[in-house]
């Protein structure tokens, strides 16, 4: 009978150098490079301020080089990522050792807007440089996302005025009960203490709806002008029909080069106007068809 030599799979205390990680022709590589030597990353310098004073931050190029890894191992969570940048020798080798809290790496992505913009039509330049963009068939496909926002919370400014002034009136009454309880000192105490905090949790509610109709003085608008339900969680969301119910969501919609199935523009809007699934559109890269939600902002 054959004999083999055993596989020791225990942990084990060994020197690595990082560099001899990153193999030439491998994804990590290619990344690596590009942000090193194609991208421009000066607008995420805008949001330090401590040249003079304060902590040294991560450099914006090693949280992206993070970040955009873990995506293509299909990891997307913060928490998930700090443990990879601890355990995975690649993830090592890419951020020299360094070990970003989840809270980072989350900050970063929430917080990078239109600098995060500007790396992907970098990218696309790169890629139209290379000659790896055709220019001649796009593939748009849409696909309905759920916020982190409830639905009980969206309707007009009418019917949000409504709620607050129910609400108002129910704070009276329970104050009116409160002062002729106390008078005839008929109210037990644990009752009194479920009412008090009944109470102001109305109390709260009613102030937050007031606040958010002085902060939103106009009601959302549709295409063609007709008044859409807002939303005070969220109100970049929006209610849409979905095969499996109504929810509170974006529609999230790309768009796909045919040559080499390079994404060449990407968006969420708060709204159902996506494109149809295997739907085709001639055109330029970055440019797309308006109709489906897109605003051409990544152009090659």
């Amino acid at each position: 009978m054959a004999r083999y030599k055993p596989i020791d799979m225990s942990p084990k205390l060994m020197s690595v150098d990082f560099t001899r990680q990153i193999l030439p022709g491998s994804f990590e590589f290619a990344l690596c490079y590009l942000i090193d030597h194609e991208m421009d990353l000066s607008a995420f310098d805008q949001r330090f301020r401590n040249d003079e004073g304060g902590a040294p931050a991560y450099a914006p190029a090693l949280l992206l080089k993070i970040v955009l890894l873990a995506y293509s191992r299909g990891l997307v969570s913060s928490r998930t990522i700090e443990s990879a940048c601890q355990q995975n020798v690649l993830f090592m080798a890419v951020c020299g050792g360094a070990t970003p809290h989840f809270t980072t790496l989350a900050a970063f992505v929430s917080g990078g807007g239109e600098a995060l913009s500007q790396v992907f039509t970098q990218v696309l330049v790169v890629c139209d440089r290379q000659g790896l963009i055709g220019r001649q068939l796009f593939a748009i496909d849409g696909v309905k996302l759920p916020s982190n926002a409830s639905k009980a919370r969206s309707g007009t400014r009418k019917e949000f005025q409504r709620e607050a002034r129910k609400m108002e009136r129910a704070v009276q009454r329970m104050l009116a009960r409160h002062r002729q309880e106390d008078l005839l000192h008929t109210c037990e105490p644990s009752l009194r203490v479920r009412e008090v905090r009944q109470l102001e949790r109305l109390q709260q509610e009613a102030a937050k709806t007031r606040t958010w109709l002085q902060a939103y003085r106009d009601d959302r608008r549709g295409v063609r002008g007709a008044i859409r339900k807002s939303n005070r969680t969220d109100n970049e969301s929006a209610k849409m029909a979905t095969g499996k119910g109504v929810i509170q969501g974006y529609t999230g919609v790309a768009v796909v080069d045919d040559k080499q199935q390079i994404l060449v523009a990407a968006q969420a809007p708060g709204g159902a106007r996506a494109g149809t699934a295997g739907s085709r559109s001639g055109g330029r890269p970055g440019i797309p068809d308006r109709r489906h939600g897109l605003h051409g902002r990544c152009r090659v």
